[in-house]
């Protein structure tokens, strides 16, 4: 069994190319329950939360067992962890053949999953957001606002890149991070006034606030929702989800664990059946994305086990093309 690094997923993986490969994993499927989700009570201190996320090659859909895996992933998300100078998102991923079981890797969790959440909300945006879509703006400077920027700038043509974040030392971090690899990234001090000017917004908290004002946002704009992972965590307001055009990663997982879509189903400002459709049917081409230049499209996603697998297979594969573990 192959024990795999942040690193070593670092240099397995490109954006463009992890794209692709999420792409082809949501046109193709794969068995994928709804996530296990648990609150862990702490005595001091905010609560942790435990995930689970099994996933397997659909045998059935494939018509054969060869080549064949499973996998699961098992994370932690512990709030309290940023004010101790450690991420708040903690996890491994361990990849099985799916024929016999036999563990093939344990891969570093908390890397794998800044990857593919990154690159799932690229493939969202490469049919949702405008073509010449050049203005991106990043909310939140966590440990995965930096991938979030990247991802979005190799399926658009970004030319400038806005970090805001409540405390704006850490977005300066952010930025500086971003220059230092030739990006033209900057931190930015008026959330109100950036959320006006940007062609694609990406949120990435854990606010049970709104932070992304549907009032303020311009035609045409996109809007990328990845942080609020339960019911009672938000990041758009009602005008937000009312001017846009929703999409989710899957509707299992988005009606039941994320706040910008229960809420709003459950107030009536937004109606189930007024989801345009998931990243399965948008890869399949069963619906269209953004239909005008004028719109505002809002994706919504909470994470797929299926982009897990599909991301653990790519890093695997690479590396053992390259004769690691041999």
């Amino acid at each position: 069994m192959l024990t795999i690094s942040a690193a070593e997923v670092d240099h397995a993986l490109t954006f463009p190319g992890l794209v692709e490969t999420l792409r082809a994993a949501f046109r193709d499927g794969a068995v994928q329950p709804v996530r296990h989700h648990h609150t862990v009570e702490r005595p001091d201190g905010a609560a942790s939360t435990l995930l689970l996320m099994p996933a397997w090659t659909d045998f059935n859909a494939a018509g054969t067992s060869a080549g064949g895996h499973i996998g699961v992933k098992i994370v932690t998300v512990s709030p309290d962890n940023n004010a101790a100078g450690k991420p708040a998102v903690m996890g491994l991923y361990l990849l099985l053949d799916g024929a016999t079981g036999e563990p093939e890797a344990m891969i570093d969790g908390q890397r794998l999953t800044q990857w593919r959440t990154a690159c799932a909300s690229a493939l969202a945006a490469s049919y949702l957001a405008r073509e010449d879509a050049s203005r991106l703006l990043v909310v939140g400077a966590g440990a995965l606002s930096p991938f979030l920027a990247k991802a979005h700038s190799a399926v658009r043509p970004i030319t400038t890149i806005r970090i805001w974040n409540r405390t704006s030392a850490n977005a300066e971090k952010v930025a500086a991070k971003l220059r230092a690899e030739g990006f033209a990234a900057t931190a930015a001090s008026d959330l109100d006034a950036e959320l006006g000017l940007a062609d694609i917004v990406s949120s990435a908290t854990i606010t049970t606030t709104p932070l992304i004002k549907g009032a303020l946002l311009k035609p045409g704009t996109h809007v990328d929702l990845v942080g609020g992972f339960t019911p009672g965590m938000r990041e758009s307001d009602d005008d937000a989800i009312a001017r846009a055009r929703v999409y989710v990663d899957t509707r299992a997982g988005a009606t039941k664990e994320a706040g910008d879509i229960v809420q709003p189903l459950a107030s009536g400002v937004l109606k189930a059946q007024a989801i345009v459709a998931d990243l399965h049917e948008l890869a399949r081409g069963e619906k269209k994305g953004r239909q005008s230049p004028g719109e505002i499209t809002l994706f919504k996603s909470v994470g797929a086990a299926l982009e897990d697998l599909a991301a653990g297979i790519a890093v695997y594969k690479a590396l053992k093309s390259r004769g690691v573990g041999e």
